[in-house]
């Protein structure tokens, strides 16, 4: 049999006869017992340049040298996951809430998994700014991983956080400007919410332009976690080499890394690659001891996007990121 029909479902035969990976379609995962649904966006592998040239306005020394990366393709989420959502796993224990929303027993989400849950918060963790339609926001980097946990035992499916390099490479969308629309940062009120022209709160997901590969809200509305330790030499350390799926393993609590800016930024903590290091600030107002390693009572700025590989991982590999060491917080 011909080799390029033997690969086709993985890949086009080029006509300079070099092999491309083929993009899977996207695709909306359904939650089962509820009416949620989450939109993936197909994210082709790749190499990219990650970072910031050295006359790029704005740009930090964290964000160089620039380094060439290689990807591995990737769903991503089409938008920031909300409340809507995020609620399902986060309160199971509010029996009577969960009731009202799902009153069929038979078909509850409140009783369909025993997924280790967060404490209850003291205060509501939206602060009033919006909840239906709204990101969710103030969850630990903890609590983010355990939401993705959660959601593989409903759906089977492999969820995760995004790398730091995801997260760029899928901001970037292909483009090498300060933004995916160039490099005048007076263009992105169409593209995002921030400090600018916020109000001094978040808004509903989606309700600016996405970039060119459809993702709403990359910029702005809120940071993002990601899956690695913020360090601001990483790129120093591997200059001059093309790094296949980088990652930096979570070993301190603080600090790891943050992505896209937010309501409350300015222009230049959007950029495709800015970073920014989590903080304990970010727990200031928690009256817990040890603080809690669900949320954070100073963070109505961070939430997250999940991402879901195009190769699965084993599942030796599911445990062990479902398994995060528990860094408590005093």
């Amino acid at each position: 049999m011909n080799l390029k029909y033997l690969i086709a479902g993985l890949f086009l035969f080029s006509g300079s006869g070099v092999f491309a990976q083929v993009k899977p379609a996207d695709y909306v995962q359904k939650i089962p017992g509820t009416n949620q649904e989450y939109e993936m966006v197909a994210v082709p592998g790749g190499e990219f340049t990650m970072g910031s040239p050295a006359n790029e306005a704005s740009r930090n020394a964290d964000e160089g040298p620039q380094q060439k990366v290689n990807l591995d393709g990737f769903w991503m989420g089409k938008y920031e996951v909300t409340w809507d959502f995020f609620d399902l796993y986060a309160f199971k224990n509010m029996e009577t809430e969960m009731a009202k929303r799902y009153p069929d027993e038979e078909k509850s989400v409140a009783k369909t998994d025993a997924s280790t849950r967060p404490s209850p918060p003291y205060v509501d963790m939206s602060f009033g700014m919006g909840r239906t339609g709204y990101p969710a926001i103030n969850m630990t980097q903890y609590s983010a991983i355990h939401f993705c946990k959660w959601l593989y035992e409903k759906t089977g499916v492999f969820y995760r956080l995004p790398t730091e390099a995801e997260w760029e490479y899928a901001a970037r969308a292909g483009t090498k400007t300060a933004y995916w629309f160039g490099d005048d940062p007076a263009k992105l009120d169409e593209y995002a919410w921030y400090q600018k022209n916020s109000g001094g709160t978040y808004k509903k997901a989606g309700t600016k332009k996405p970039n060119p590969w459809g993702l709403y809200d990359m910029y702005g509305n809120v940071m993002e976690w990601t899956l690695d330790q913020y360090l601001p030499d990483f790129y120093a350390k591997t200059a001059g080499e093309t790094v296949k799926n980088p990652v930096v393993p979570v070993t301190e609590l603080y600090p790891t890394a943050v992505r896209g800016g937010s309501w409350d930024d300015d222009a230049a903590v959007a950029r495709s690659a800015a970073r920014t290091p989590s903080s304990a600030e970010w727990k200031m107002l928690d009256p817990q001891l040890p603080k809690s390693e669900w949320w954070m009572t100073n963070a109505s700025f961070v939430g997250m996007r999940l991402v879901r590989p195009f190769k699965p991982p084993t599942p030796e590999e599911i445990q062990v990121y479902y398994s995060p060491e528990l860094i408590e917080d005093y």
